[in-house]
């Protein structure tokens, strides 16, 4: 499978995790200036829910279908564990987990092994 195949997944299990714990959605799209942020992961306009739906899959879906190189640096899903602490363990484990994937990916080039295989 390659990277792009692998981020694919990734980012396909990332989105089933929100829409099961309805962070898909009732996440409202930002005004375009939040989109203006310096800070990580938009955190001064956005919540994390916005900024995962409207910024990060976006992005890389757009550096996939051009073919663009991946960010080879990611560590989004620790700083989503501060983020999602108030969430549900049902809600924010699955999350965490397809953003692991997702981190292996762009660290890595593929995913991380599934428990049971």
């Amino acid at each position: 499978m390659t990277q792009y195949e692998s981020l694919n997944v990734a980012l396909t299990r990332l989105e089933a995790a929100m829409r099961a714990g309805d962070l898909w959605q009732s996440q409202t799209r930002p005004e375009p200036a939040a989109f203006d942020s310096e800070q990580p992961f938009n955190a001064d306009t956005m919540s994390l829910g916005q900024w995962l739906r409207y910024v990060l899959i976006p992005r890389l879906q757009s550096l996939m279908d051009g073919e663009h190189p991946l960010p080879s640096d990611a560590s989004i899903a620790p700083a989503a564990e501060v983020y999602l602490q108030a969430n549900q363990a049902s809600v924010r484990l699955p999350i965490l987990e397809a953003l692991r994937d997702v981190d292996n990916v762009l660290v890595n080039g593929e995913l991380r092994p599934q428990e049971g295989q």
